[in-house]
């Protein structure tokens, strides 16, 4: 086989393997679901994006509702689409998505005793890593001061020491 027709050959399995990567990347869009619901006014479409973008999918791991194409977040996006008709507020639609789901549904865990170490924690931590900064920093600068520097008798003393081991 010649070089040439090595060349032609590597260069249609290159193009087969771009070809099939740019169908792989554009499937997944083609058939991608988009939700149309309709609204009275502007201000509930307002709403309904405000609260699809806060609110996390159950399913999907971190991934808001508005986001998810999972069949979950397309059942809690009609559900909520449903609420604001009917007219219930956002907090009365939080309520019953903290009801249903618990604190995992917000991206934002309300502050409440059982999330207080959610929130805390960080500050918690860090305040402790600096306490034990500070600790170190403040033996190492007194081990410092407390070695004292050997006369030149005990350096005479190490030095035959280490002669005699080496």
């Amino acid at each position: 086989m010649s070089f040439s027709s090595m060349y032609v050959s590597f260069m249609a399995s290159a193009r087969l393997i771009l070809l099939f990567a740019a169908y792989a990347t554009t499937v997944p869009m083609v058939h991608a679901q988009v939700d149309t619901f309709e609204f009275q006014t502007a201000e509930q479409q307002q709403r309904f994006r405000q609260l699809s973008d806060e609110l996390r999918c159950p399913m999907c791991q971190n991934t808001n509702l508005s986001g998810s194409s999972g069949g979950v977040a397309e059942d809690l996006r009609r559900e909520i689409h449903r609420m604001i008709l009917e007219g219930m507020t956002n907090t009365e639609i939080e309520r019953f998505m903290f009801e249903r789901y618990g604190d995992f549904i917000f991206y934002k865990p309300r502050l409440r005793m059982e999330t207080l170490f959610l929130w805390f924690g960080p500050l918690i931590f860090l305040l402790i890593g600096g306490a034990a900064a500070i600790v170190v920093s403040r033996k190492a600068g007194e081990t410092e001061k407390r070695n004292p520097r050997l006369d030149n008798a005990q350096r005479e003393k190490l030095q035959a020491l280490l002669k005699a081991k080496g």
